[in-house]
């Protein structure tokens, strides 16, 4: 026998081996695609929104035919909670299963960092579609992206809409103690600084509060004494939706700004709408403002599953980390992570996604994220502020 006959006969064995021990041919398997969130905990409302998501943006692929061919795409899931403990469990879970091509992770900056260093040193592309710390990007990770924003842009928005828009000149900033609440104020304390030293602006009020807490009345009640003209809380919308009612129970009147992760239906339920509306955000686009084709077929498809469309951009950003990981998959032909990579680095340049086009910068951050003013009206609805 010539020895390429030798190899084809050895290749058909190989193949046949494989379908005798798992009924599945190589070219039937499923490309598997992890998502990691918080699933449970404080944040669930947003991780089941991801994982809900993630799951839609597979079937439209899969209705079109699948990646490579033929094959198709699963979502599995694994839940973080929300803290940077459980994010090294679940990628510890995530890679520790040889199937999984790749991963969008997660909801939190500090629990995407812990994830992130297992992530790079398995050699395995992590997606972060919740996680706005500048921080994340400036450790030279080779597998690192995000289809999310970055907080100094967010900042940057702030510092120039408020001023410009509504005249502010008192300012007041209150974080939670996280890692992205703080990069926000820091970013927009950072932002305003030649308004600072020219006098333009006063930051009249810069403190912390503690998310675990459930009175935040002795914080706000120093803060009400510097009467601020706006107020800007950068944390979470759990604690946030107590800090808006204990706000308005001891008379504080400012225009009130909530950064990315403050306000979606969970902030209003909490807060209630009399308490919620007029309450403005800083925000990516709202999935209803999204004008691509691929967002209205993705969001019909999520309301037609789901009966609501995802009440922040989170859930979004996590449905393109499946997107643009599908697509490098499909662009290269190959599942091998370091391919992968070196395709998302140097030639994912205005891929086709929900949010619009997706491309990333040499660190791995999202190219063009713009950032936008929404509030919540009488109904408890976000609408643009312009409208």
């Amino acid at each position: 026998m010539r020895w390429s006959g030798f190899f084809a006969a050895l290749g058909v064995l190989m193949a046949a081996c494989l379908l005798f021990t798992t009924g599945v041919s190589a070219a039937e398997k499923p490309i598997v695609i992890g998502i990691q969130a918080p699933i449970t905990g404080p944040w669930a409302f947003e991780g089941q929104m991801a994982v809900q998501s993630c799951q839609v943006a597979a079937e439209l692929i899969n209705k079109k035919g699948g990646l490579l061919g033929g094959r198709m795409v699963e979502i599995r899931e694994f839940d973080d909670s929300g803290t940077p403990k459980d994010g090294a469990l679940a990628a510890m879970k995530i890679v520790s299963q040889k199937d999984i091509v790749g991963v969008v992770s997660t909801y939190g900056s500090p629990t995407v960092e812990a994830s992130s260093n297992i992530f790079e040193k398995r050699k395995m592309i992590n997606i972060a579609y919740g996680a706005t710390f500048v921080g994340l990007s400036k450790k030279n990770r080779n597998y690192f992206f995000r289809t999310c924003g970055r907080d100094d842009a967010q900042g940057i928005f702030f510092a120039k809409f408020m001023p410009e828009k509504f005249g502010v000149k008192r300012i007041a900033i209150v974080h939670n103690n996280t890692t992205f609440a703080i990069g926000v104020a820091e970013e927009t304390k950072k932002a305003l600084k030649p308004m600072l030293d020219s006098g333009a602006v006063e930051l009249v009020f810069y403190d912390a509060v503690n998310p675990e807490d459930k009175d935040f009345t002795p914080v706000l009640t120093q803060m009400r004494e510097t009467r601020p003209d706006v107020f800007y809380y950068t944390g979470h919308y759990p604690e946030g939706a107590l800090i808006a009612r204990q706000a308005k129970k001891i008379g504080i009147n400012c225009i009130f700004v909530g950064s990315n992760a403050v306000i979606n239906n969970d902030f209003v339920k909490i807060a209630g709408v009399d308490v919620a509306k007029g309450w403005m955000m800083t925000q990516e686009p709202m999935p209803s403002e999204l004008p691509y084709k691929e967002s209205k077929e993705f969001l019909a498809a999520y309301e037609q599953k789901y009966g609501e469309i995802p009440s922040s951009p989170w859930p979004i950003y996590a449905a393109d980390g499946v997107n643009i990981l599908a697509a490098a998959v499909e662009k290269t032909g190959s599942t091998e992570p370091g391919v992968l990579a070196d395709y998302l680095h140097n030639d994912a340049n205005g891929v086709p996604g929900v949010t619009g086009p997706i491309g990333f910068t040499a660190q791995g951050d999202r190219e063009g994220v713009p950032y936008l003013m929404y509030v919540v009206n009488e109904k408890g609805a976000f609408v643009l502020l312009d409208k």
